[in-house]
This record gives C-alpha cells, structure tokens and sequence, in this order.
C-alpha cells in the first residue's frame, strides 16, 4: 500500500504565476520513482501563514493524506513563514528529521545552519519542511529517506515489530 501525500510549494511568485515551480515537481518525481509513494496533491501557495495552516489542515483532517512536504519559506525572510504555521497545526514535535537534515545540510554548506525547517506530526500525518531550492530539495530527500517510510510504518500502525526486519503489514480502522 503506497502512502498518501501531499507536496505544497511556498511561494509568492510561484503562487502570482510570475515564477515556474520546481521544486514541487522534483519531490513528486522522486517519490514516484522510488515507487511507494502516491502523490495526491500537489499546491503552490503565498507565504501567507494563514492560508497554508488552512490548507495543511484540510489535507491532514479532510483528505486523509499521511505525509506532506513543503517546500520554501524555511528562511529568515520576514515572509518566511512555514515553520510557524507547521508548528501552528502540529500534535506532535519531530524534531530529530529537520535537526538531520540541518546538520547534513551544514557539511555541504554553513549556511544550512540557517534553515528553520520543522518536521511534525498532526494526527496520523507526518509533515515536513523541505528547502525552497531544487539542488537544497534532492540533498534533503536523500538523506531522510532511508528511515522516511519505517517512521510511517510506525505512525499509521503498519509495521508490528520495531526491532524486526520482518515486515508484518496491519491496516486499524
């Protein structure tokens, strides 16, 4: 059973139409072609709080998505505003992802450092923050991956023994 998940691009000229995406068509590529991964939406908003807590919201509660990335809006701009609103719809911190990606981040560029990314869980959805960049987007994707679908597994009760390498697949309604 493939996860559910949602990519939203975080930006003004991406949302006015006055710049091309693509970041959120990276993440879709490289999640359909690792194959268990089933992109359901995909959205490019403005840096406006408001309306991605809204719309993270309605794809967590609503639509039943499990995981849902962003990208963009992670920085020190004063419109930079994702981590806030992700915070702002979070039942649960996760932090040790953004922390991973940061610290990974740092060894390419000091200026990973500067991210603001969160990673959250609200409910049965996990949500992260990605870079706005495509090149800051790939690295990301690689390097969280490797545990992306155990800690899924584990959120939506997939995946009986933690310690196991066998996997035991158990879908609770």
């Amino acid at each position: 059973m493939k996860y559910k998940v949602g990519i939203i691009t975080l930006s003004d000229k991406g949302a006015a139409g006055q710049r091309v995406d693509k970041s959120g068509p990276l993440i879709r590529q490289i999640l359909e072609e690792d194959g268990r991964y089933q992109v359901e939406e995909e959205l490019i908003l403005p840096d406006d709080r408001g309306g991605l807590e809204a719309e993270l919201i309605r794809m967590c509660d609503e639509a039943g998505l499990e995981l849902i990335l962003t990208t963009g809006g992670t920085g020190f701009s004063p419109r930079d505003n994702t981590p806030e609103a992700t915070m702002a719809v979070a039942t649960r911190n996760v932090p040790g992802i953004a922390e991973y990606m940061r610290a990974k981040s740092f060894e390419i560029t000091p200026k990973g450092m500067l991210s603001r990314a969160v990673s959250v869980i609200r409910n049965r959805t996990l949500i992260i923050n990605l870079p706005g960049s495509p090149k800051a987007v790939r690295e990301n994707l690689g390097f969280i991956m490797p545990a992306l679908d155990h800690g899924l597994d584990i959120l939506l009760e997939r995946d009986g023994e933690c310690g196991s390498d066998v996997r035991h697949h158990h879908n609770h309604k």
